[in-house]
Protein backbone atom coordinates (compact mmCIF):
# COMPACT_ATOMS: atom_id res chain seq x y z
CA UNK A 1 0.00 0.00 0.00
CA UNK A 2 1.00 3.68 -0.93
CA UNK A 3 1.55 5.89 1.75
CA UNK A 4 0.53 9.72 1.34
CA UNK A 5 4.29 10.45 1.76
CA UNK A 6 5.17 9.16 -1.50
CA UNK A 7 3.18 11.25 -3.35
CA UNK A 8 4.24 14.97 -4.62
CA UNK A 9 2.28 16.51 -1.41
CA UNK A 10 3.03 19.55 0.28
CA UNK A 11 5.09 19.10 3.94
CA UNK A 12 1.95 21.56 5.39
CA UNK A 13 -0.64 18.86 4.10
CA UNK A 14 1.40 16.04 5.23
CA UNK A 15 1.71 17.49 8.65
CA UNK A 16 -2.61 17.63 8.96
CA UNK A 17 -2.92 14.47 7.30
CA UNK A 18 -0.48 12.59 10.07
CA UNK A 19 -2.42 14.64 13.43
CA UNK A 20 -5.97 12.81 11.71
CA UNK A 21 -3.89 9.49 11.53
CA UNK A 22 -3.80 9.33 7.75
CA UNK A 23 -0.83 7.24 6.27
CA UNK A 24 -1.87 4.77 3.25
CA UNK A 25 -3.89 5.81 0.65
CA UNK A 26 -7.36 4.28 -0.27
CA UNK A 27 -7.78 2.71 -3.97
CA UNK A 28 -9.74 5.89 -4.98
CA UNK A 29 -7.46 8.21 -3.41
CA UNK A 30 -4.14 6.23 -4.87
CA UNK A 31 -5.86 6.75 -8.58
CA UNK A 32 -7.86 10.35 -7.76
CA UNK A 33 -4.99 12.07 -6.38
CA UNK A 34 -2.17 12.10 -8.64
CA UNK A 35 -4.40 12.53 -11.73
CA UNK A 36 -5.89 15.97 -10.02
CA UNK A 37 -2.80 17.38 -9.09
CA UNK A 38 -1.00 16.46 -12.78
CA UNK A 39 -3.86 16.97 -15.08
CA UNK A 40 -5.84 20.00 -15.86
CA UNK A 41 -9.12 17.60 -17.04
CA UNK A 42 -12.78 17.19 -15.78
CA UNK A 43 -12.99 13.69 -14.14
CA UNK A 44 -15.96 11.29 -13.16
CA UNK A 45 -15.21 9.13 -10.46
CA UNK A 46 -17.40 6.33 -8.90
CA UNK A 47 -16.68 4.80 -5.26
CA UNK A 48 -18.70 4.17 -2.53
CA UNK A 49 -19.07 6.73 0.38
CA UNK A 50 -16.62 5.60 3.27
CA UNK A 51 -13.79 5.28 0.48
CA UNK A 52 -11.94 7.88 1.40
CA UNK A 53 -13.46 10.62 -1.34
CA UNK A 54 -13.11 13.79 0.36
CA UNK A 55 -9.19 13.35 0.80
CA UNK A 56 -9.00 11.94 -2.81
CA UNK A 57 -10.14 15.41 -3.60
CA UNK A 58 -9.70 17.56 -0.90
CA UNK A 59 -5.62 17.20 -0.70
CA UNK A 60 -4.49 17.90 -4.28
CA UNK A 61 -7.50 20.78 -4.12
CA UNK A 62 -6.15 22.32 -0.91
CA UNK A 63 -2.93 21.78 -2.71
CA UNK A 64 -3.46 23.36 -5.97
CA UNK A 65 -5.01 26.92 -4.12
CA UNK A 66 -3.76 30.27 -4.31
CA UNK A 67 -3.98 31.12 -0.59
CA UNK A 68 -2.36 34.53 -1.53
CA UNK A 69 -5.73 35.48 -3.53
CA UNK A 70 -9.19 35.78 -1.91
CA UNK A 71 -11.30 34.87 -4.70
CA UNK A 72 -12.98 31.09 -3.88
CA UNK A 73 -11.33 28.93 -6.29
CA UNK A 74 -12.75 25.32 -5.26
CA UNK A 75 -16.52 24.84 -4.55
CA UNK A 76 -17.88 21.42 -3.34
CA UNK A 77 -21.22 20.16 -3.47
CA UNK A 78 -23.28 18.30 -1.27
CA UNK A 79 -26.85 16.94 -0.73
CA UNK A 80 -27.30 17.30 2.77
CA UNK A 81 -26.65 19.88 6.04
CA UNK A 82 -24.55 17.27 7.69
CA UNK A 83 -22.42 15.91 4.92
CA UNK A 84 -21.60 20.14 4.12
CA UNK A 85 -20.29 20.30 7.78
CA UNK A 86 -18.79 16.94 7.82
CA UNK A 87 -16.46 17.58 4.46
CA UNK A 88 -15.96 21.36 5.53
CA UNK A 89 -14.61 20.15 8.54
CA UNK A 90 -12.43 17.32 7.46
CA UNK A 91 -11.27 19.75 4.61
CA UNK A 92 -10.09 22.26 8.06
CA UNK A 93 -8.41 19.92 9.23
CA UNK A 94 -6.55 18.84 6.05
CA UNK A 95 -5.71 21.73 5.73
CA UNK A 96 -5.10 23.50 9.25
CA UNK A 97 -0.88 24.05 8.89
CA UNK A 98 -1.48 25.94 5.28
CA UNK A 99 -1.09 29.70 6.14
CA UNK A 100 -3.97 31.85 4.91
CA UNK A 101 -6.12 28.84 3.84
CA UNK A 102 -9.95 29.74 4.21
CA UNK A 103 -12.79 27.57 3.88
CA UNK A 104 -16.89 28.00 4.57
CA UNK A 105 -19.41 25.85 4.83
CA UNK A 106 -22.76 27.13 3.00
CA UNK A 107 -26.21 25.53 4.38
CA UNK A 108 -29.92 25.56 5.18
CA UNK A 109 -30.38 25.64 8.97
CA UNK A 110 -28.05 28.18 10.15
CA UNK A 111 -28.07 32.01 9.67
CA UNK A 112 -27.51 33.34 6.07
CA UNK A 113 -26.86 36.78 7.61
CA UNK A 114 -23.10 35.35 9.31
CA UNK A 115 -23.04 32.65 6.17
CA UNK A 116 -22.92 36.15 3.85
CA UNK A 117 -20.50 38.04 5.94
CA UNK A 118 -18.08 35.61 6.11
CA UNK A 119 -18.32 35.04 2.26
CA UNK A 120 -17.36 38.69 1.90
CA UNK A 121 -14.37 38.66 4.34
CA UNK A 122 -13.14 36.28 1.28
CA UNK A 123 -12.52 32.51 1.22
CA UNK A 124 -10.83 30.18 -1.43
CA UNK A 125 -13.15 27.18 -0.89
CA UNK A 126 -17.14 27.29 -0.23
CA UNK A 127 -18.40 23.63 0.85
CA UNK A 128 -22.07 24.28 -0.01
CA UNK A 129 -25.56 22.51 -0.43
CA UNK A 130 -27.80 23.15 -3.28
CA UNK A 131 -30.42 24.51 -1.91
CA UNK A 132 -28.32 27.46 0.31
CA UNK A 133 -25.87 28.25 -2.45
CA UNK A 134 -29.06 28.86 -4.92
CA UNK A 135 -30.44 30.78 -2.31
CA UNK A 136 -27.27 33.27 -2.11
CA UNK A 137 -27.55 33.37 -5.90
CA UNK A 138 -30.44 34.83 -6.14
CA UNK A 139 -29.72 37.22 -3.39
CA UNK A 140 -26.12 38.48 -5.23
CA UNK A 141 -24.40 37.04 -2.31
CA UNK A 142 -22.12 34.79 -3.80
CA UNK A 143 -18.95 35.27 -6.15
CA UNK A 144 -19.04 32.19 -8.48
CA UNK A 145 -16.71 33.71 -11.66
CA UNK A 146 -13.39 33.06 -10.35
CA UNK A 147 -13.50 29.24 -10.28
CA UNK A 148 -11.00 26.82 -10.84
CA UNK A 149 -13.01 23.58 -9.50
CA UNK A 150 -16.48 22.37 -9.22
CA UNK A 151 -16.99 19.34 -6.76
CA UNK A 152 -19.87 17.37 -6.86
CA UNK A 153 -19.80 15.08 -4.19
CA UNK A 154 -22.36 12.42 -3.96
CA UNK A 155 -23.63 13.66 -7.48
CA UNK A 156 -26.55 10.78 -7.03
CA UNK A 157 -27.66 11.55 -3.72
CA UNK A 158 -28.38 15.36 -4.83
CA UNK A 159 -30.29 14.35 -8.11
CA UNK A 160 -32.76 12.05 -5.81
CA UNK A 161 -33.23 14.17 -3.38
CA UNK A 162 -34.95 16.60 -6.16
CA UNK A 163 -31.94 19.19 -6.70
CA UNK A 164 -31.55 18.99 -10.60
CA UNK A 165 -33.00 22.74 -10.97
CA UNK A 166 -30.21 23.96 -8.58
CA UNK A 167 -27.84 22.56 -9.78
CA UNK A 168 -28.46 23.71 -13.57
CA UNK A 169 -28.39 26.80 -11.87
CA UNK A 170 -25.66 26.73 -10.16
CA UNK A 171 -23.52 25.06 -12.54
CA UNK A 172 -24.97 27.77 -15.21
CA UNK A 173 -23.18 30.85 -12.77
CA UNK A 174 -19.88 29.03 -12.96
CA UNK A 175 -16.62 29.92 -15.89
CA UNK A 176 -16.35 27.94 -18.45
CA UNK A 177 -12.73 27.76 -17.93
CA UNK A 178 -12.96 25.03 -14.72
CA UNK A 179 -12.34 21.29 -13.66
CA UNK A 180 -15.38 19.93 -12.84
CA UNK A 181 -14.85 16.64 -10.47
CA UNK A 182 -17.77 14.52 -9.93
CA UNK A 183 -18.16 11.94 -7.27
CA UNK A 184 -21.19 9.30 -6.94
CA UNK A 185 -21.73 5.79 -5.96
CA UNK A 186 -23.92 4.85 -8.62
CA UNK A 187 -23.93 6.08 -12.65
CA UNK A 188 -27.96 6.42 -13.14
CA UNK A 189 -29.19 8.44 -16.38
CA UNK A 190 -29.23 11.58 -14.38
CA UNK A 191 -26.00 11.13 -13.21
CA UNK A 192 -25.17 10.50 -17.11
CA UNK A 193 -26.98 13.75 -18.35
CA UNK A 194 -24.85 16.15 -16.13
CA UNK A 195 -21.71 14.34 -16.79
CA UNK A 196 -22.26 15.05 -20.92
CA UNK A 197 -24.35 17.98 -20.85
CA UNK A 198 -21.07 20.10 -17.57
CA UNK A 199 -18.49 18.11 -18.14
CA UNK A 200 -15.07 17.91 -21.49
CA UNK A 201 -14.35 14.13 -22.11
CA UNK A 202 -14.56 13.31 -18.32
CA UNK A 203 -11.79 10.22 -17.12
CA UNK A 204 -13.78 8.03 -15.36
CA UNK A 205 -12.26 6.55 -12.28
CA UNK A 206 -14.05 3.74 -10.85
CA UNK A 207 -13.18 1.51 -7.48
CA UNK A 208 -15.06 -1.43 -7.55
CA UNK A 209 -17.45 -2.76 -10.11
CA UNK A 210 -19.54 0.39 -11.63
CA UNK A 211 -23.10 0.41 -9.89
CA UNK A 212 -22.13 -2.06 -7.97
CA UNK A 213 -22.39 -2.51 -4.08
CA UNK A 214 -19.51 -2.28 -0.72
CA UNK A 215 -16.84 -4.94 -1.74
CA UNK A 216 -17.04 -5.82 2.36
CA UNK A 217 -20.74 -6.22 2.55
CA UNK A 218 -22.31 -9.11 3.16
CA UNK A 219 -25.82 -9.43 1.95
CA UNK A 220 -28.62 -11.23 3.57
CA UNK A 221 -31.92 -11.45 3.07
CA UNK A 222 -35.16 -13.11 4.96
CA UNK A 223 -38.42 -14.29 4.21
CA UNK A 224 -40.89 -13.40 6.65
CA UNK A 225 -44.79 -12.64 6.41
CA UNK A 226 -45.51 -9.19 7.00
CA UNK A 227 -47.12 -9.22 10.64
CA UNK A 228 -44.04 -11.12 11.77
CA UNK A 229 -41.53 -7.94 10.33
CA UNK A 230 -41.47 -6.50 13.61
CA UNK A 231 -40.66 -9.78 15.42
CA UNK A 232 -38.35 -10.68 12.82
CA UNK A 233 -36.58 -7.36 13.82
CA UNK A 234 -36.41 -8.05 17.45
CA UNK A 235 -34.74 -11.86 16.90
CA UNK A 236 -32.41 -9.93 14.69
CA UNK A 237 -31.59 -7.22 16.97
CA UNK A 238 -30.95 -10.17 19.94
CA UNK A 239 -29.09 -12.64 17.78
CA UNK A 240 -26.62 -9.77 17.40
CA UNK A 241 -26.08 -8.19 20.87
CA UNK A 242 -23.36 -5.38 19.51
CA UNK A 243 -25.28 -4.36 17.21
CA UNK A 244 -24.84 -0.83 15.93
CA UNK A 245 -27.02 -0.03 12.60
CA UNK A 246 -29.93 1.54 10.81
CA UNK A 247 -33.14 0.38 10.11
CA UNK A 248 -34.78 1.40 6.79
CA UNK A 249 -38.09 2.40 6.57
CA UNK A 250 -40.22 4.24 4.17
CA UNK A 251 -42.34 6.82 6.18
CA UNK A 252 -42.44 8.84 9.06
CA UNK A 253 -45.25 6.80 10.63
CA UNK A 254 -43.62 3.19 9.80
CA UNK A 255 -40.32 4.92 11.93
CA UNK A 256 -42.36 6.09 14.53
CA UNK A 257 -44.26 3.07 15.11
CA UNK A 258 -40.89 0.82 15.29
CA UNK A 259 -39.05 3.06 17.60
CA UNK A 260 -42.00 3.63 20.30
CA UNK A 261 -42.04 -0.71 19.79
CA UNK A 262 -38.23 -0.66 20.51
CA UNK A 263 -38.03 1.36 23.50
CA UNK A 264 -40.83 -0.36 24.70
CA UNK A 265 -39.40 -3.85 24.46
CA UNK A 266 -35.81 -2.83 26.33
CA UNK A 267 -34.05 -1.55 23.24
CA UNK A 268 -31.83 2.10 22.59
CA UNK A 269 -33.59 3.44 19.84
CA UNK A 270 -34.47 6.55 18.24
CA UNK A 271 -36.38 7.74 14.47
CA UNK A 272 -35.01 10.34 12.51
CA UNK A 273 -36.92 11.21 9.94
CA UNK A 274 -38.38 14.80 8.13
CA UNK A 275 -40.54 16.06 10.56
CA UNK A 276 -37.68 16.73 13.07
CA UNK A 277 -36.25 20.02 13.14
CA UNK A 278 -32.67 20.86 13.08
CA UNK A 279 -31.98 20.38 16.38
CA UNK A 280 -33.78 17.35 16.83
CA UNK A 281 -32.34 15.61 14.50
CA UNK A 282 -28.46 17.05 15.66
CA UNK A 283 -29.72 15.75 19.17
CA UNK A 284 -30.66 11.92 17.94
CA UNK A 285 -27.36 12.24 15.79
CA UNK A 286 -25.19 13.05 18.17
CA UNK A 287 -26.86 9.94 20.48
CA UNK A 288 -26.79 7.81 17.72
CA UNK A 289 -22.51 8.81 17.23
CA UNK A 290 -22.00 8.26 20.63
CA UNK A 291 -23.68 5.17 20.39
CA UNK A 292 -26.02 6.00 23.50
CA UNK A 293 -27.88 4.91 20.25
CA UNK A 294 -27.78 1.20 18.92
CA UNK A 295 -29.93 1.33 16.27
CA UNK A 296 -31.57 4.40 14.11
CA UNK A 297 -34.72 3.67 12.76
CA UNK A 298 -35.05 6.14 9.62
CA UNK A 299 -36.05 7.32 6.04
CA UNK A 300 -34.60 7.19 3.22
CA UNK A 301 -34.92 11.12 2.82
CA UNK A 302 -33.63 11.62 6.18
CA UNK A 303 -30.75 9.33 6.12
CA UNK A 304 -29.55 10.57 3.33
CA UNK A 305 -25.97 12.63 3.63
CA UNK A 306 -25.39 10.91 7.05
CA UNK A 307 -22.01 9.25 7.49
CA UNK A 308 -21.52 7.77 10.42
CA UNK A 309 -18.25 5.11 11.17
CA UNK A 310 -18.20 1.07 12.32
CA UNK A 311 -21.57 0.88 11.56
CA UNK A 312 -22.22 -3.15 11.88
CA UNK A 313 -25.12 -3.69 10.28
CA UNK A 314 -28.30 -1.75 7.55
CA UNK A 315 -31.16 -3.47 7.92
CA UNK A 316 -34.21 -3.06 5.03
CA UNK A 317 -37.11 -3.40 7.43
CA UNK A 318 -38.60 -3.18 3.42
CA UNK A 319 -37.17 -2.75 0.24
CA UNK A 320 -36.38 0.74 -1.52
CA UNK A 321 -38.80 1.26 -4.52
CA UNK A 322 -35.90 1.64 -6.89
CA UNK A 323 -32.86 -0.51 -6.85
CA UNK A 324 -29.75 2.25 -6.73
CA UNK A 325 -31.60 3.11 -3.30
CA UNK A 326 -30.65 -0.58 -1.86
CA UNK A 327 -26.58 0.50 -2.88
CA UNK A 328 -27.17 3.64 -0.80
CA UNK A 329 -28.25 1.95 2.03
CA UNK A 330 -26.12 -0.74 2.40
CA UNK A 331 -23.02 1.22 1.34
CA UNK A 332 -23.27 3.09 5.04
CA UNK A 333 -21.78 0.03 6.41
CA UNK A 334 -18.25 -2.14 5.52
CA UNK A 335 -16.26 0.88 5.08
CA UNK A 336 -12.91 1.52 5.59
CA UNK A 337 -11.52 -1.74 4.82
CA UNK A 338 -14.05 -3.69 7.82
CA UNK A 339 -17.01 -6.09 7.43
CA UNK A 340 -20.32 -4.62 7.26
CA UNK A 341 -23.70 -6.62 7.03
CA UNK A 342 -27.05 -5.55 5.12
CA UNK A 343 -30.06 -7.34 5.92
CA UNK A 344 -33.22 -7.26 3.90
CA UNK A 345 -36.51 -8.35 5.57
CA UNK A 346 -39.67 -9.12 2.47
CA UNK A 347 -42.21 -10.71 1.63
CA UNK A 348 -42.44 -14.23 -0.59
CA UNK A 349 -43.78 -12.10 -3.64
CA UNK A 350 -40.45 -10.15 -3.41
CA UNK A 351 -37.91 -12.60 -3.87
CA UNK A 352 -38.09 -11.21 -7.61
CA UNK A 353 -36.87 -7.69 -6.31
CA UNK A 354 -33.88 -9.40 -4.27
CA UNK A 355 -32.81 -11.28 -7.78
CA UNK A 356 -32.75 -7.81 -9.29
CA UNK A 357 -30.53 -5.62 -6.80
CA UNK A 358 -28.51 -9.30 -6.43
CA UNK A 359 -28.01 -8.56 -11.03
CA UNK A 360 -27.81 -4.93 -10.38
CA UNK A 361 -24.93 -5.39 -8.09
CA UNK A 362 -23.06 -8.18 -9.22
CA UNK A 363 -23.36 -10.10 -5.59
CA UNK A 364 -25.41 -13.38 -4.70
CA UNK A 365 -27.38 -12.77 -1.65
CA UNK A 366 -27.79 -15.32 1.44
CA UNK A 367 -31.11 -16.89 2.15
CA UNK A 368 -31.24 -16.28 5.95
CA UNK A 369 -33.15 -18.30 8.42
CA UNK A 370 -34.79 -16.15 11.60
CA UNK A 371 -33.30 -18.18 14.35
CA UNK A 372 -35.36 -19.33 17.25
CA UNK A 373 -35.88 -17.94 20.66
CA UNK A 374 -33.91 -20.86 21.72
CA UNK A 375 -30.93 -19.98 20.00
CA UNK A 376 -30.77 -16.31 20.60
CA UNK A 377 -30.76 -17.05 24.39
CA UNK A 378 -28.06 -19.05 23.83
CA UNK A 379 -26.20 -16.72 21.75
CA UNK A 380 -26.84 -13.96 24.41
CA UNK A 381 -26.11 -16.29 27.55
CA UNK A 382 -23.03 -17.33 26.45
CA UNK A 383 -21.77 -13.53 25.35
CA UNK A 384 -22.59 -12.44 28.80
CA UNK A 385 -20.62 -15.32 29.96
CA UNK A 386 -17.27 -14.53 28.06
CA UNK A 387 -18.06 -10.69 28.68
CA UNK A 388 -18.09 -11.91 32.29
CA UNK A 389 -14.58 -14.32 32.58
CA UNK A 390 -12.98 -11.19 30.53
CA UNK A 391 -14.02 -8.67 33.68
CA UNK A 392 -11.28 -7.29 34.64
CA UNK A 393 -10.92 -7.48 38.82
CA UNK A 394 -9.57 -4.62 41.04
CA UNK A 395 -8.36 -6.82 44.65
CA UNK A 396 -8.26 -4.11 46.42
CA UNK A 397 -12.02 -2.53 45.53
CA UNK A 398 -13.39 -6.01 46.05
CA UNK A 399 -11.63 -8.00 48.67
CA UNK A 400 -12.88 -5.83 51.73
CA UNK A 401 -16.50 -6.67 50.51
CA UNK A 402 -15.84 -10.58 49.98
CA UNK A 403 -16.65 -11.44 54.03
CA UNK A 404 -20.04 -10.10 53.08
CA UNK A 405 -21.00 -11.58 49.87
CA UNK A 406 -20.01 -15.17 51.27
CA UNK A 407 -22.26 -14.75 54.64
CA UNK A 408 -25.04 -13.78 51.95
CA UNK A 409 -24.83 -16.27 49.17
CA UNK A 410 -22.91 -19.27 51.68
CA UNK A 411 -26.03 -21.25 51.85
CA UNK A 412 -26.17 -21.20 48.01
CA UNK A 413 -24.38 -24.60 46.38
CA UNK A 414 -22.60 -23.86 42.87
CA UNK A 415 -25.40 -24.75 40.52
CA UNK A 416 -28.00 -22.96 42.69
CA UNK A 417 -25.78 -19.59 42.56
CA UNK A 418 -25.12 -20.11 38.97
CA UNK A 419 -28.97 -20.45 38.06
CA UNK A 420 -30.05 -17.60 40.08
CA UNK A 421 -27.06 -15.58 38.75
CA UNK A 422 -28.27 -16.76 34.72
CA UNK A 423 -31.78 -15.55 35.77
CA UNK A 424 -31.64 -12.09 36.90
CA UNK A 425 -29.59 -11.24 33.60
CA UNK A 426 -31.66 -12.98 31.42
CA UNK A 427 -35.66 -13.42 32.82
CA UNK A 428 -36.52 -11.00 30.33
CA UNK A 429 -35.29 -12.95 27.41
CA UNK A 430 -36.40 -16.08 28.95
CA UNK A 431 -39.72 -14.98 29.06
CA UNK A 432 -39.80 -13.27 25.79
CA UNK A 433 -39.05 -17.06 23.83
CA UNK A 434 -40.78 -18.90 25.57
CA UNK A 435 -42.96 -21.12 23.06
CA UNK A 436 -41.98 -18.59 20.70
CA UNK A 437 -43.24 -19.77 17.17
CA UNK A 438 -41.09 -20.42 13.84
CA UNK A 439 -41.25 -17.11 12.18
CA UNK A 440 -39.31 -18.26 8.52
CA UNK A 441 -41.79 -18.39 5.95
CA UNK A 442 -41.90 -22.24 4.56
CA UNK A 443 -41.27 -22.37 0.77
CA UNK A 444 -43.54 -25.23 -0.37
CA UNK A 445 -41.35 -28.37 -1.61
CA UNK A 446 -42.65 -28.65 -5.41
CA UNK A 447 -42.01 -25.22 -5.59
CA UNK A 448 -38.79 -24.61 -4.17
CA UNK A 449 -37.08 -27.65 -6.21
CA UNK A 450 -38.72 -26.17 -9.45
CA UNK A 451 -37.10 -22.66 -9.15
CA UNK A 452 -33.74 -24.04 -7.44
CA UNK A 453 -34.02 -26.49 -11.08
CA UNK A 454 -34.25 -23.23 -13.24
CA UNK A 455 -37.30 -24.54 -14.79
CA UNK A 456 -40.51 -21.87 -15.25
CA UNK A 457 -41.63 -20.50 -11.98
CA UNK A 458 -44.59 -17.76 -11.16
CA UNK A 459 -45.91 -16.81 -8.09
CA UNK A 460 -49.10 -18.69 -8.34
CA UNK A 461 -48.85 -22.45 -8.97
CA UNK A 462 -46.91 -21.44 -12.30
CA UNK A 463 -50.26 -19.34 -13.94
CA UNK A 464 -48.24 -16.86 -14.42
CA UNK A 465 -45.04 -15.37 -15.68
CA UNK A 466 -42.96 -12.41 -14.62
CA UNK A 467 -41.78 -9.29 -16.82
CA UNK A 468 -39.37 -6.55 -15.71
CA UNK A 469 -39.54 -3.04 -18.01
CA UNK A 470 -36.84 -0.74 -17.98
CA UNK A 471 -38.62 2.17 -17.89
CA UNK A 472 -41.28 3.94 -15.56
CA UNK A 473 -43.10 6.82 -13.83
CA UNK A 474 -39.98 9.02 -14.65
CA UNK A 475 -40.51 7.92 -18.18
CA UNK A 476 -44.01 8.65 -18.15
CA UNK A 477 -45.46 5.02 -17.71
CA UNK A 478 -48.69 4.48 -15.91
CA UNK A 479 -50.25 1.37 -14.45
CA UNK A 480 -53.45 1.83 -16.69
CA UNK A 481 -51.71 3.13 -19.26
CA UNK A 482 -49.53 0.16 -19.12
CA UNK A 483 -52.15 -2.31 -18.96
CA UNK A 484 -54.31 -0.64 -21.96
CA UNK A 485 -51.24 -0.42 -24.51
CA UNK A 486 -50.45 -3.67 -23.86
CA UNK A 487 -54.08 -5.99 -24.26
CA UNK A 488 -54.40 -3.28 -27.04
CA UNK A 489 -51.06 -4.65 -28.33
CA UNK A 490 -51.51 -8.37 -27.86
CA UNK A 491 -55.18 -8.09 -29.33
CA UNK A 492 -56.59 -9.48 -25.88
CA UNK A 493 -58.81 -6.77 -24.64
CA UNK A 494 -59.56 -9.37 -21.57
CA UNK A 495 -56.28 -9.91 -20.64
CA UNK A 496 -55.50 -11.26 -17.09
CA UNK A 497 -52.40 -9.65 -15.43
CA UNK A 498 -51.37 -10.91 -11.49
CA UNK A 499 -49.59 -8.09 -11.03
CA UNK A 500 -48.92 -4.40 -12.09
CA UNK A 501 -46.11 -2.67 -10.51
CA UNK A 502 -44.79 0.78 -11.54
CA UNK A 503 -41.62 1.94 -9.91
CA UNK A 504 -39.84 5.33 -10.65
CA UNK A 505 -37.19 3.83 -13.52
CA UNK A 506 -38.32 0.20 -13.95
CA UNK A 507 -41.94 -2.01 -14.02
CA UNK A 508 -42.90 -5.32 -13.47
CA UNK A 509 -45.63 -7.21 -14.85
CA UNK A 510 -47.12 -10.77 -14.37
CA UNK A 511 -49.01 -12.12 -17.04
CA UNK A 512 -51.43 -15.32 -17.64
CA UNK A 513 -48.95 -18.48 -18.80
CA UNK A 514 -51.11 -19.21 -21.44
CA UNK A 515 -50.66 -15.43 -23.25
CA UNK A 516 -47.39 -14.86 -22.28
CA UNK A 517 -46.35 -15.31 -25.65
CA UNK A 518 -48.81 -12.37 -26.57
CA UNK A 519 -47.36 -10.21 -23.78
CA UNK A 520 -43.63 -10.39 -25.27
CA UNK A 521 -44.65 -9.76 -28.68
CA UNK A 522 -46.53 -6.74 -27.42
CA UNK A 523 -43.86 -5.86 -25.19
CA UNK A 524 -41.59 -5.86 -28.34
CA UNK A 525 -43.58 -3.30 -29.88
CA UNK A 526 -44.10 -0.91 -26.85
CA UNK A 527 -41.36 2.55 -26.86
CA UNK A 528 -40.74 4.91 -24.51
CA UNK A 529 -40.27 8.55 -25.44
CA UNK A 530 -39.23 7.68 -29.27
CA UNK A 531 -36.99 4.90 -27.62
CA UNK A 532 -37.15 0.56 -27.45
CA UNK A 533 -37.51 -0.84 -23.95
CA UNK A 534 -35.55 -3.69 -22.41
CA UNK A 535 -37.64 -6.35 -21.31
CA UNK A 536 -36.18 -9.11 -18.91
CA UNK A 537 -37.54 -12.35 -17.64
CA UNK A 538 -35.64 -14.42 -14.84
CA UNK A 539 -34.53 -17.93 -16.04
CA UNK A 540 -36.85 -19.35 -13.54
CA UNK A 541 -39.90 -17.41 -14.81
CA UNK A 542 -39.52 -17.15 -18.90
CA UNK A 543 -41.42 -18.64 -21.42
CA UNK A 544 -40.22 -21.63 -23.03
CA UNK A 545 -41.18 -21.70 -27.05
CA UNK A 546 -39.21 -24.14 -29.86
CA UNK A 547 -37.12 -22.54 -31.67
CA UNK A 548 -36.31 -20.04 -29.04
CA UNK A 549 -32.67 -18.29 -29.68
CA UNK A 550 -32.80 -15.27 -27.96
CA UNK A 551 -29.52 -14.59 -25.81
CA UNK A 552 -29.72 -14.98 -22.09
CA UNK A 553 -26.98 -13.12 -19.49
CA UNK A 554 -26.23 -14.26 -16.02
CA UNK A 555 -29.72 -16.07 -15.78
CA UNK A 556 -31.63 -13.26 -17.35
CA UNK A 557 -33.37 -13.62 -20.79
CA UNK A 558 -33.47 -9.82 -22.23
CA UNK A 559 -35.31 -8.79 -24.77
CA UNK A 560 -34.92 -5.46 -27.45
CA UNK A 561 -36.35 -3.90 -30.50
CA UNK A 562 -34.45 -1.44 -32.01
CA UNK A 563 -37.45 -0.50 -34.95
CA UNK A 564 -40.55 -0.69 -32.19
CA UNK A 565 -42.59 1.96 -33.37
CA UNK A 566 -45.87 1.89 -30.62
CA UNK A 567 -45.87 4.43 -28.22
CA UNK A 568 -46.93 3.35 -24.27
Amino acid sequence: MKTFAELEINADILKGLDGLGFSFLTPVQEKVIPLILKHRADLVGLAQTGTGKTAAYGIPLIQLTDVQQKQTQALVLCPTRELCVQVAGDLTLMGRYVPGLRIAAVYGGASIVNQIRELQRGVQMIVATPGRLYDLIRRQSVDLSTLRWVVLDEADEMLQMGFQEELNAILAETPDLKNTLLFSATMSGEVAAIAKNYMENPLEITVGHRNSGAENVHHIYYVVSDRDRYQALRRIADINPDIYGIIFCRTRLETQDIVEKLIGDGYNADALHGDLSQSQRDHVMRKFRSRNIQMLVATDVAARGLDVNDLTHVINYNLPDELSGYTHRSGRTGRAGKRGISIALISARERYKIRGIERNLKKNFEEGRIPSGHEICKKRLLNHMEAVKQAEIDPEQIDPFLPVISRTLGTLDREELIKRFVSMEFNRFLASYRNAPDLNVVEKPERKKIREAGKPYSSAHQKFTSFLIHAGKKDGISQKGLMRDLCHAAGLPGLRFDRIEVMNNSSVLAADNRFAGKVMQALQSLTVNGRSVEIEIDRRDKVRRKGDSRRQNQGVTKYRRKDSTRPV
